[in-house]
């Protein structure tokens, strides 16, 4: 038996009465973790570290998995210009011919050491921002909703990358990146807190946006910037009292409207 305030109470009451204190949660809906581990952030800083180790080995899966919407090959691998009139002979790939894997898959590949552009500064760069941001952002919205946030804003700068350029392969985890940098803003004003100066990330960001036109995917920096605002609003200011419904509305309506936008492309 344990001592209590009167009389004396068994462990087994104690235990049952323990089990109904309800768990603190932030104002987003996610269970306070103290600092807890950050496991999806770093399970997808591993997968893209794990993709490019593979690019190095067989540099060709760039050309098989990026974000690309349309185009020809001919038996022997090489890559042509699609003008809507498939020759005998040419096979059309991208996402607008099927391969919608490549939505996502791109989002986790980037440039080779030595390749035009940054090289290995362009994942070393994107790792360090979803590392820095991630963390924060998973802690405040949970596990779930941020992977959903991540995948969500990938998709969005795939999206945008398909339907603007769509002859123009695109790779990195940037897109996203951008997506998450929207969602910090957002969850920050909700907030009122700002473990990184607002004015400084601001200025990171536009400064990337700008240089990182002439060797990356503008389409893709915008299509996840303003995909992940759209899901960070959600996720900030769903009502209380029907919070989780309105959350999951407002993830499904975003990817539903985005794969409209992809399919009336292809239909087109």
């Amino acid at each position: 038996m344990r001592e209590a305030p009167v009389g004396q109470r068994c462990p087994d009451c104690v235990k049952g009465e323990n089990k109904t204190v309800r768990q603190a949660r932030t104002i987003f809906g996610a269970a306070v973790s103290h600092g807890g581990t950050a496991y999806v952030t770093y399970t997808i800083i591993a997968l893209n570290v794990i993709a490019y180790v593979v690019e190095l080995v067989h540099p060709a899966v760039i050309n098989r998995f990026d974000v690309f919407g349309t185009g020809l090959v001919d038996a022997a691998g090489q890559y042509y210009v699609d003008d809507g009139v498939p020759a005998p002979g040419y096979q059309q790939i991208g996402v607008l011919h099927g391969e919608v894997w490549r939505l996502f898959t791109g989002a986790f590949l980037h440039q080779l050491p030595g390749s035009s552009g940054f090289g290995l500064t362009h994942i070393i760069f994107n790792m360090m921002w979803i590392a820095t941001l991630g963390v924060f952002l998973e802690r405040q919205l949970g596990r779930g909703r941020f992977l959903a946030l991540y995948l969500i804003s990938a998709l969005g700068s795939s999206a945008f990358v398909v339907i603007i350029d769509p002859h123009q392969g695109a790779i990195g985890a940037s897109g996203a990146g951008f997506g998450i940098a929207a969602a910090y803003f957002v969850i920050t004003r909700k907030l009122h807190e700002y473990p990184i100066d607002r004015n400084r990330l601001l200025l990171t960001f536009v400064i990337w946006l700008v240089l990182a036109a002439g060797f990356t995917s503008w389409q893709g920096h915008l299509g996840g910037l303003l995909t992940g605002a759209v899901v960070a609003l959600g996720l900030a200011y769903a009502p209380r009292q029907k919070r989780e419904i309105a959350q999951a509305a407002v993830l499904a309506l975003v990817t539903l409207v985005l794969i409209a936008a992809i399919a009336a492309k292809a239909a087109g």
